[in-house]
């Protein structure tokens, strides 16, 4: 989002706010909005169960959200109502008004969710080492053939693309 407005001033040049940029000159200033288009999916535990379910259901109110979520712990309507809106002033959620209740939708994507979470994950329990997650991976449960040929496909598909 780009808000240009225009007064006049003193010549001078500060930041208001991590967000926003302004640039004072003789006769005008500029403010523009440096949020980024597509926020960094970092999400807490809660917001991470609000993105699964709006991932699964591409759009939902949050009455629909908090039933599901209390299928397999109590939440609160009003907590789940502030997550929400917090996620919505991130710009994790988008929010659409339909009559009296508002339709929330995922703006991140799930892919990208997942890649930040796991590439975090492996770096601060893993020091960055893929093979150590992989490893650890394999040696905690026994991996059927399947899996194993899939994994034997995956590697090779791997070699192949880096020898290219």
């Amino acid at each position: 989002m780009l808000i240009i407005s225009a007064v006049a001033t003193k010549p001078e040049n500060k930041f208001c706010s991590t967000n926003k940029f302004v640039y004072h000159c003789t006769t005008k200033m500029f403010v523009f909005d440096m949020k980024p288009s597509t926020p960094t999916p970092k999400p807490t535990e809660s917001e991470l169960e609000v993105l699964q379910i709006l991932w699964q259901n591409h759009s939902a109110t949050v009455r629909q959200v908090n039933d599901l979520l209390n299928e397999t712990r109590e939440v609160g309507y009003t907590t789940t109502l502030k997550i929400m809106q917090i996620m919505h002033e991130k710009g994790v959620l988008s929010r659409e008004k339909s009559g009296k209740t508002h339709i929330y939708r995922a703006e991140v994507s799930q892919a990208d969710t997942q890649k930040v979470l796991l590439d975090r994950f492996v770096e601060r329990a893993y020091g960055g080492s893929a093979m150590k997650l992989v490893l650890q991976a394999l040696g905690g449960h026994r991996a059927s053939n399947s899996e194993i040929e899939e994994i034997r496909a995956y590697l090779d598909q791997i070699e192949k693309d880096q020898q290219q």
